[in-house]
């Protein structure tokens, strides 16, 4: 392995560690009870360190899933029907219970969802993240207004079902059982979107 490749290793490695370790301390915590001295401190390293890494203490917490930010947008990159690839492509996450799908009852995930759903500032800076999702998305689509609309509603509807899973999965029910009902509702809802969308996407050439 080159000299440039084991440095991005220990780079991703340092992401890896600094995060587990934060969101260990939060879930035994609480995220507000912890300060970013502390979480550097546990993973020993220096606060500036841990800065240059995660320039923001949510960030610790949303790194689980920032690989997802530009999902949508790499996934319709992969085919000539937007629409239809995020289809297959959520359906495929409920089928492995893709924790970004919402349909996962594992503890760890659980427990992971209650946190970050459960602290203001971390649903404040998901928000952001799903802001720049739908940015790069757009951008994907062909820019433009008409593309800006289309991805709006993209992500909305992943982010609501996604939701509406982690309800259920909240509420004790258990992810084989709500399957089905995830399924279909995700069915129906790219069902209206293939309609809105690809009109908006076809005025826009």
């Amino acid at each position: 392995m080159s000299e440039t490749g084991l440095r991005e290793r220990k780079r991703q490695r340092m992401y890896q560690v600094l995060s587990d370790t934060a969101v260990r301390l939060f879930l035994e915590r609480g995220f507000d009870a912890v300060s970013v001295a502390e979480v550097a401190a546990a993973a020993e390293v220096s606060k500036p360190t841990l800065f240059r890494y995660f320039p923001a203490k949510e960030d610790l917490v949303l790194h689980r899933i920032a690989d997802h930010q530009d999902e949508a947008a790499r996934v319709v990159k992969e085919g000539p029907a937007p629409v239809e690839a995020l289809r297959r492509h959520f359906l495929a996450g409920l089928e492995r219970c893709d924790p970004v799908t919402g349909l996962n009852d594992q503890p760890e995930v659980l427990a992971y969802h209650r946190l970050l759903y459960g602290t203001p500032a971390l649903v404040a800076r998901l928000h952001a993240y799903l802001e720049r999702s739908e940015a790069s998305l757009a951008e994907a689509l062909g820019g433009g207004l008409d593309a800006r609309l289309a991805a709006g509603q993209i992500i909305a509807v992943r982010r609501i079902l996604a939701e509406e899973n982690w309800r259920r999965m909240a509420a004790g029910e258990r992810a084989e059982d709500v399957r089905p009902d995830a399924v279909a509702a995700a069915e129906r809802a790219f069902g209206m979107l293939e309609e809105t969308v690809s009109r908006l996407l076809d005025e826009a050439q």
